[in-house]
């Protein structure tokens, strides 16, 4: 049977496709190499840590567990599951804690691999109260700064991206209904919001 011959129009989306490629991978050298040859890094760190004793015994439960296996923490390990870095910014180490013991009913649904076996991480609910307890204190003390993807508030002052943001998509009902915690913060120099950027005027 004779081998059927590529139409046009299929040779030119391979053609495309091949050119996409070639670029991705040349795109890809050039930022490594710029990267790997750059005296300051390329994207400011924008998580933190300042470990404690019981932070630190923490970190080597959480590698010998083999938590790094899924997550990602201190910019270590895998990003098969959730990234860990800012964390404790987000959750307490009380809530941590009682999540890692009971994840489903802590989180409030169903989780992908932390639960009931056979989820692959099931036998962290197993570990003994003590490595829970450190493993907590670890992940909690991973902190993310203001304006951060793993921060529950924006950065302070001004952000033409955030103003462009909600002036596109906030209704003008939201500013006679919320107040931006940012002005909150320029008002009183300290904010107490835990989350999301406007809050319910009093």
């Amino acid at each position: 049977m004779a081998k059927q011959s590529l139409k046009q129009g299929e040779k030119v989306l391979f053609g495309i496709a091949i050119i996409f490629l070639v670029a991705a991978v040349i795109g890809y050298a050039i930022l490594e190499s710029v990267r790997h040859h750059a005296e300051k890094p390329l994207f400011a760190s924008k998580t933190h840590f300042d470990m404690s004793d019981e932070g630190l015994r923490g970190s080597e439960i959480f590698r010998g567990e083999r938590c790094t296996s899924c997550h990602r923490a201190l910019r270590n390990g895998t990003n098969m599951g959730l990234s860990l870095d800012g964390i404790g910014s987000k959750r307490s180490k009380e809530w941590l804690e009682q999540f890692l013991h009971d994840p489903e009913n802590t989180y409030g649904a169903a989780t992908l691999d932390h639960g009931y076996a056979p989820k692959e991480a099931a036998y962290v609910a197993n570990l003994s109260d003590e490595k829970i307890r450190l493993i907590a204190a670890f992940i909690s003390e991973l902190k993310a700064e203001r304006g951060s993807s793993s921060a529950p508030e924006p950065p302070k002052g001004p952000s033409p991206f955030i103003d462009s943001m909600v002036g596109a998509f906030a209704p003008d009902s939201w500013h006679d209904r919320f107040q931006d915690i940012r002005e909150k913060d320029a008002n009183t120099g300290v904010s107490d919001v835990p989350s999301n950027d406007m809050r319910k005027k009093p």
